[in-house]
């Protein structure tokens, strides 16, 4: 057969074509969004996990005020444990919207981020509350719910 006749044959074919391929140069192109469903229920959940957590560490900071016995005045824990438990909390949080961005489910990533800012409020709110205890208990050692007021205080274990 002469080469003339091959391309005549060759180029008359129906043959199937291949998708492109991927092209770096064209940029990012459009991200792929979690479905909507499953973000919801994620960012749902999550916050419901994190409230719990939230209302167990200052639950037991509650408790640890809470005495039975009439004979004895009890007074609550300093709060610089159940802070950094509370911070913790909101460092998950953070990771978990850094997580929900990086998977593109917009309504998770806004709910820890709503998460985080809660988080924080709570925390330095109870950063200023515990200092200020401090410093009244350090100008003033017989204050209540002072160690000098001689009232039982509980003490970091």
């Amino acid at each position: 057969m002469c080469r003339a006749r091959v391309r005549a044959r060759v180029v008359g074919m129906d043959l199937p074509v291949a998708p492109p391929a991927f092209d770096a140069t064209s940029g990012t192109g459009r991200r792929r969004r979690a479905d909507l469903g499953a973000d919801i229920g994620a960012g749902c959940g999550l916050v419901f996990l994190e409230l719990i957590a939230l209302a167990v560490i200052f639950g037991l900071w509650f408790l640890s005020g809470f005495n039975l016995d009439p004979a004895e005045t009890a007074s609550a824990d300093p709060l610089w444990k159940y802070l950094a438990a509370a911070g913790g909390v909101g460092v998950l949080a953070g990771v978990a919207a850094a997580v929900a961005v990086r998977a593109g489910a917009v309504v998770t990533a806004v709910g820890q981020a709503v998460m985080v800012g809660l988080v924080c409020v709570v925390v330095f709110g109870g950063v200023a509350l515990q200092s200020h205890q401090d410093q009244r208990c350090r100008d003033v050692p017989s204050a209540a719910g002072c160690a000098g007021s001689g009232q039982d205080v509980g003490t970091l274990r």
